[in-house]
């Protein structure tokens, strides 16, 4: 681990990226870290890594693994009557040897099931912001879906919309339609996920939004059991993941201030970046304010407030 200076001088926290001699890592990704615990089970880390437009930044956000956890965390426990998700419950620091692997994974990492991933990403939409916007510009409609005339952009949606999108394992994933999504899992499956996918939005939505909290959009990730079976896996409902909006500045017609990397997007959409690697350092008031984004949502939503 290594200190960043901040805005104005001071000392960042210490920025983390895992390394567990104990255990063979098995999948690096943009942001988490996998590590094998027999053929059943893996352990889940999450890093200070921060990816915008698919593209990993150069520069990691302090504190970062650990709200994303914890914000995983809280929702898994909260919508576990939906859907089963991965968890097993068992305490991380119990897996790793030594104090110096259990200080890595604290409060940062999860122990879940190993499970078949599904190859496409679980996308819900509640207002009309970001690729959508850009689509329905264009077409009218956002993957595929039909919308009234005359919405502006970040208007609240009639209906959440279910919007797939393909998993790329390096470049920009892909908005698909429903039924591409059908022709790739099938037509059963499909229908399953989208619709477990609309209620967990739903209840996540009037969570945050009693907190002051607008859920503009968010992505959800499944697998299958070995018999079969839907299991939300991955992260849920975090910055990364999500648009988060403070409900009292939130207005249609204007893409409103967020809680999330959106921050980070719309400085580097300002830069003449093409959006592949490598990314552009960001400048150290970027990463602080993101940072500091990120921990407000946490409390806001969750609660929780790290020490």
């Amino acid at each position: 681990m290594e200190a960043r200076t901040g805005a104005g001088g001071r000392l960042s926290a210490p920025l983390f990226e895992s390394s567990l001699a104990g255990l063979p890592r098995i999948g690096r990704g943009k942001v988490r870290d996998l590590y094998a615990l027999g053929e059943d089970r893996m352990l889940i880390v999450a890093s200070d890594r921060l990816s915008a437009f698919d593209v990993v930044l150069p520069d990691p956000v302090p504190d970062k693994g650990r709200v994303l956890t914890q914000m995983s965390n809280f929702w898994f426990a909260r919508l576990a009557h939906v859907v089963t998700n991965h968890l097993t419950g068992l305490d991380p620091e119990s897996v790793v040897e030594g104090e110096a692997e259990r200080a890595q994974v604290r409060g940062r990492a999860v122990v879940v099931r190993r499970v078949k991933p599904l190859p496409v990403e679980a996308v819900v939409r509640g207002y009309l912001v970001g690729s959508g916007w850009k689509d329905y510009q264009g077409s009218g409609a956002v993957c595929g879906i039909p919308l009234p005339k005359g919405l502006q952009q970040a208007q609240r949606l009639p209906e959440p919309i279910f919007t797939p999108a393909t998993k790329a394992q390096s470049g920009h994933d892909e908005n698909i339609s429903f039924e591409r999504m059908c022709a790739i899992v099938g037509g059963g499956l499909a229908e399953a996920v989208r619709d477990i996918s609309i209620r967990l939005y739903r209840e996540a939505a009037d969570h945050a939004a009693s907190k002051g909290i607008l859920i503009a959009d968010t992505k959800f990730e499944f697998g299958l059991d070995r018999g079969g079976g839907i299991v939300l896996i991955d992260e849920i409902l975090t910055a990364d993941s999500s648009r988060f909006w403070p409900a009292d500045r939130y207005r249609a017609g204007i893409s409103p201030p967020s809680f999330d990397k959106q921050y980070v997007r719309d400085y580097l959409e300002a830069l003449a970046w093409d959006k592949t690697p490598p990314a552009p350092r960001l400048p150290p008031e970027v990463i602080e304010k993101t940072a500091e984004k990120y921990r407000e949502a946490l409390w806001r939503i969750a609660r929780v407030k790290l020490s």
